[in-house]
């Protein structure tokens, strides 16, 4: 038994079926097209007695491997006969990188990863969690406690985020001094400051979240902060608040805008600088110059 994905399952149906005199409908998504010939060797060798039941049976299961093996193939051609995904991925995975690459350009990948490292571990912390006033700090306490795995988990959310936040400013630091904010890769760095603005902005919502002490009075003091600023900062605060005073709808205000707002916004970005980034291209370091061909400088000579 094998899996043709794509044209060659077509082609094959086709054939195979005219020879036999015998029709087959070519558009089945995933079709198995079966080796006849190959079964029927098998039933007359038996019938001969030339092969021992043992000996059947393991070819049946070296085909039942071989076929179980095709599977994953005639999926992704069925996803990219349909979709036409395959000269993107080809184009995104396969770009050309410039000469000198090196650990530095990994920190962009590290910093993604570590957001969703934070996605996956926050929604299993969201499946606990309970954003009340009277109930957030016991159902931290229950999710250390009593929840399986459930301080390790809080630990990686805890400690992924400060290493989300020195990621992200070592990325932004190694694009400013490579000079990768220069033309044409302005709108690229104007997006990624935007995603250092909302990463901030979860990392203060997500700090109320267990509403202890500690927690609450430094929330209380970087929302006045923010107050402080002018024009926008007083509206920003009773936005953050949910009025003029912290209360009940605050925690429930932080809550939304950490799980919902602003990892959306965070990923549509990513997604936005990932397609630049491959659109674009990376920048050499500056401490490697072109290296011109001899056939132009002996020109410019």
């Amino acid at each position: 038994m094998s899996l043709l994905p794509g044209t060659k399952r077509r082609k094959n149906g086709k054939n195979g079926d005219a020879e036999n005199g015998e029709s087959q409908n070519p558009d089945i998504p995933g079709a198995l097209v079966v080796s006849r010939e190959r079964d029927e060797a098998v039933a007359n060798d038996n019938n001969g007695g030339a092969l021992t039941e043992k000996e059947i049976k393991a070819l049946k299961r070296d085909k039942t491997k071989s076929a179980a093996g095709e599977v994953p193939i005639a999926v992704v051609g069925w996803l990219d006969e349909r979709t036409g995904g395959g000269p993107f991925l080809r184009g995104f995975l396969f770009r050309k990188t410039p000469k000198g690459t090196n650990w530095f350009y990994t920190l962009g990948s590290a910093t993604m990863f570590a957001f969703l490292s934070q996605a996956v571990t926050g929604v299993f912390l969201a499946m606990y969690y309970r954003p009340d006033v009277s109930t957030a700090y016991t159902s931290i306490q229950h999710i250390n406690d009593d929840v399986f795995a459930g301080e390790l988990v809080r630990g990686m959310h805890r400690w992924g985020a400060t290493v989300m936040m020195v990621l992200i400013f070592l990325h932004m630091g190694r694009v400013f001094f490579f000079g990768a904010y220069k033309y044409p890769r302005e709108l690229n760095w104007v997006i990624g400051v935007v995603l250092i603005v909302l990463t901030l902005m979860m990392a203060l919502t997500g700090y109320l979240l267990p509403f202890d002490q500690r927690s609450f009075w430094a929330t209380v003091v970087a929302v006045n902060i923010n107050a402080s600023g002018p024009i926008v900062g007083p509206y920003l605060a009773d936005f953050l608040r949910g009025g003029a005073e912290f209360g009940a709808t605050t925690i429930s205000r932080f809550y939304a805008i950490h799980m919902l707002l602003v990892p959306g916004l965070i990923a549509a970005l990513i997604g936005a600088h990932l397609y630049l980034v491959a659109k674009l291209g990376t920048t050499a370091p500056p401490w490697l110059k072109a290296e011109k061909k001899r056939e132009l400088a002996k020109e410019e000579i």
